[in-house]
């Protein structure tokens, strides 16, 4: 049995498709039962809790044989990012107790720094709040989602994706869900290990490349474009995040720019993805119109 936190999302629900596909059986820990009734379907065992209650996670990880967690993407988080210090502290609470073989925990390219990272502070946090845990632990330090140009399926009929990434033909660590939960799944079945490890998951790729991959897809030209950055706050807004809030945004793409998402930090593993922009777009038109 393996716990799997967040399966209602991208990067948990792809978790527990690789561990199901390898006959493995997933408990999950939900708030909504209904929004997590495909798994059930499925065979998951569903704990009713979430992660701001660690005696329910705790409870969760009763008898498992490893455990995958990871931190809710908050996007526009406290200055001193409460929300996520709460999270760890009850992840560390249940963990101490609980003590699962092994632990696997979503990270990101950069959370070795501890400043200037923006939203990626969160996991940066996370990290040195692991770094006591008596169970084996390995931090899977992804590059930037492929899903997160999705909106391109939309906004790019006219030939353009507006992007962040400055120049667009820099390249940096980016990577596809299915790719992370496959790897997650293969760190918690395989063999075991001692201590900590931290994975580098992804490829070195370009804004420009995806745009191309995309225009592929499209059966269009399609070019990126580098949103200017006095346009980022306008731009965040128009993705939800409430005005006055965008700048934890706006950090870690200034981040992602200055280079910390490259691949090669000392004293890690490097794992390449092997789903491309390319497939992540063919499979979201495809669902979209099935």
């Amino acid at each position: 049995m393996f716990l799997v936190l967040g399966i209602t999302g991208k990067v948990g629900g792809a978790t527990a498709k690789h561990l199901l596909a390898r006959g493995k059986q997933v408990r999950a820990l939900v708030r909504n039962r209904e929004k997590a009734a495909n798994w059930a379907n499925q065979g998951v065992e569903l704990v009713d809790g979430d992660w701001n209650d660690s005696a329910a996670i705790e409870q969760a990880l009763k008898g498992v044989e490893g455990a995958f967690v990871m931190l809710p993407a908050v996007w526009a988080p406290s200055p001193d990012y409460k929300e996520a210090k709460g999270v760890i502290a009850n992840y560390v609470q249940a963990l101490t107790k609980a003590a699962p073989p092994r632990v696997v925990a979503l990270s990101s390219m950069g959370a070795n720094r501890t400043s200037g990272l923006g939203m990626i502070t969160a996991l940066s946090l996370l990290e040195q709040g692991f770094r006591n845990l008596t169970s084996p632990i390995a931090f899977v330090r992804a590059g930037g989602f492929f899903e997160n140009f999705l909106y391109g399926l939309h906004v790019a009929q006219g030939g353009t994706l507006p992007v962040y990434y400055n120049p667009t033909n820099r390249k940096s660590t980016m990577v596809a869900t299915n790719d992370i939960g496959a790897e997650v799944a293969t760190l918690l079945t395989g063999p075991t290990w001692s201590g900590q490890r931290v994975i580098e998951l992804g490829s070195m790729v370009t804004a420009d490349e995806v745009a191309e991959q995309l225009g592929e897809v499209l059966n269009l030209d399609v070019k990126a474009f580098a949103v200017p950055r006095a346009g980022w706050p306008a731009a965040f807004e128009q993705f939800g995040i409430p005005k006055g809030h965008t700048g934890p945004a706006e950090a870690m793409y200034e981040a992602v720019n200055a280079g910390w998402m490259d691949l090669g930090v000392a004293g890690t593993e490097h794992v390449a993805g092997t789903t491309s922009p390319r497939d992540v777009f063919a499979a979201a038109r495809k669902a979209a119109t099935a």
